[in-house]
C-alpha cells in the first residue's frame, strides 16, 4: 500500500469513491434535499475547491487503484476519511490516518483532532483512538457524530 499526496489527476476517482460510499452509508436514510446537497458539495468540483481552500488530501494506492482517501481541514479536523469496501478491514483507513496526524504534527499541528463521523463509521474511529463529545446531531439533513482523537501525554 501506498500512501501518497492526492494528485489533481486524482480528484475524479476521489470524488466517484465518496459518491458510492455516501450513497451506501450517509445519506441513504436522509431526505432527497440534504442527500443531493450533500453529494454536491462533495463532487468533483467541490474536492477540488477544498484542495484549494487549503485542505490537505492523502490517498492509499493498492495495486495502482485508489483503495481510500483522507482529507484534512487546517490540519486540526479530519473531512473526510473513505475507504473503499473491498478495502475496508484491512487497516487502509488507520494508514491513512497515521499518516495524515503525523502529516500535521509535523507542520504544527497539536491534538485534539476531531471528526463528524457519520453513524456507519463511529466504530471505525472508535478503532483509531476518537472518542463521541456529543450526542448524535444533524446539520442540513445529515445526521453526524462529533468525535475527538487526543492522545494521553506526552503525545510527541
Amino acid at each position: 500500500m501506498l500512501i501518497r499526496p492526492m494528485r489533481t489527476d486524482d480528484i475524479a476517482q476521489v470524488a466517484s469513491l465518496l459518491r458510492t460510499l455516501a450513497l451506501a452509508f450517509i445519506v441513504h436514510d436522509s431526505r432527497p434535499e440534504p442527500a443531493s446537497t450533500f453529494l454536491r458539495e462533495n463532487d468533483r468540483d467541490g474536492i477540488a475547491r477544498y484542495v484549494a481552500q487549503g485542505f490537505v488530501y492523502h490517498v492509499a494506492e493498492i495495486d495502482g487503484e485508489i483503495a481510500g482517501f483522507i482529507g484534512m481541514r487546517e490540519r486540526q479536523h479530519v473531512f473526510h476519511l473513505f475507504v473503499g469496501t473491498p478495502w475496508q478491514g484491512r487497516g487502509v483507513a488507520r494508514r491513512l490516518w497515521e499518516h495524515a496526524r503525523a502529516e500535521a504534527l509535523a507542520a504544527g499541528a497539536a491534538p485534539p483532532f476531531t471528526v463528524n463521523a457519520s453513524n456507519y463509521a463511529v466504530p471505525a474511529y472508535e478503532k483509531l483512538g476518537f472518542v463521541r463529545t456529543a450526542p448524535m446531531m444533524e446539520k442540513n439533513g445529515i445526521q453526524f457524530n462529533p468525535m475527538q482523537w487526543q492522545p494521553a501525554p506526552p503525545w510527541r
